[in-house]
Order: structure tokens, then C-alpha cells, then sequence
């Protein structure tokens, strides 16, 4: 008799069944992380827009911005100034950061052109998959989360601990 070398077809199939069922009981925890990640990057991101809007507004004129550009970086060696501060990175001034997109909600303008109020929201860019939960902030510096919307975020979200 001969003898064998090598894995029968038999123990490489119970090998991959093995990996699979590994790799079932894993991804869903991989995702969860991921999205925890994602929303606690957000919920920092917006911590940094409430610290940047209160240095825009001591250093230019006691106004706020609702833009991200004014408060991003300058391009090309250029000194900061109104419209490029360089009060945030530059990923959080293109808008989207970590699977979150940022946007300016209702800003009030006074008479002399000065913004006295602003509103930051942060959305998913994938629902379920980059995070599940809605940010907001305002200039009161209350962080506020709701699960459906950021829009309903101001009035009936809950602050984030």
C-alpha cells in the first residue's frame, strides 16, 4: 500500500467551514466598530467646528461662518485670513470626513452682515454602512444626536454624553 500526502478533498472542505463560520461570527462585530468609529469621529468633528467657529468669531469681526472653506486651510503658502482660516484640516473642510458628511444648517445674519448664529449637521454618506445616527451642533456648543434626522437633530435630538 501506498501512503497519502496531503489533505483529502473532505478535510479542506471542513477547514473552509471552518474559516467561514469564523469569518460569519466576525464581520458583523468588524462593522459595528466601524460605524462606532465613524460616529465618534463625528461627534469630534463637530467638537473641532465649535472650537474653530468660536476662534473665527474673537479673531474676525465677532462674526461666525457657515462655511467650511472659511474655516479650512489656505491653499498654496497663503496667509489665513477670513475666507481660509486654516482653523480645521483639510479633510473636514471638503465636507466629508469618516463616513460623515458635514453641512452648514440655518445660519441668521444681522443687519451689518455679521453671522450671530450657526448650525453644523453631520449625516452618514451611507446610511447603516459609514454610521446610523444624525449630528448636530449650534452656537451653543450642545453637541445633539438623533437617529432619523440632523434636521430634527436641533429640536428633539438628545446630547450626546
Amino acid at each position: 500500500m501506498r501512503k497519502q500526502h496531503g489533505f483529502s478533498l473532505i478535510e479542506l472542505l471542513i477547514v473552509v467551514a471552518i474559516i467561514l463560520v469564523i469569518a460569519a461570527i466576525a464581520i458583523p462585530n468588524l462593522m459595528r466598530s466601524r460605524i462606532a468609529a465613524n460616529e465618534a469621529s463625528a461627534v469630534g468633528s463637530l467638537r473641532a467646528l465649535n472650537t474653530a467657529e468660536a476662534t473665527y468669531n474673537l479673531t474676525y469681526n465677532n462674526s461666525f461662518t457657515c462655511t467650511l472653506s472659511d474655516l479650512g486651510p489656505p491653499s498654496g503658502g497663503a496667509l489665513a485670513s477670513s475666507s481660509a482660516a486654516g482653523l480645521i484640516d483639510a479633510s473636514l473642510a471638503s465636507g466629508i470626513k469618516s463616513g460623515y458628511t458635514f453641512s452648514a444648517g440655518t445660519c441668521t445674519t444681522s443687519s451689518g452682515g455679521i453671522i450671530s448664529l450657526y448650525q453644523w449637521l453631520a449625516d452618514p454618506s451611507a446610511p447603516g454602512t459609514s454610521g446610523s445616527r444624525h449630528f448636530c451642533t449650534t452656537d451653543t456648543f450642545t453637541i445633539k444626536v438623533d437617529p432619523n434626522s440632523s434636521s430634527n437633530c436641533l429640536t428633539i435630538g438628545s446630547p450626546v454624553g
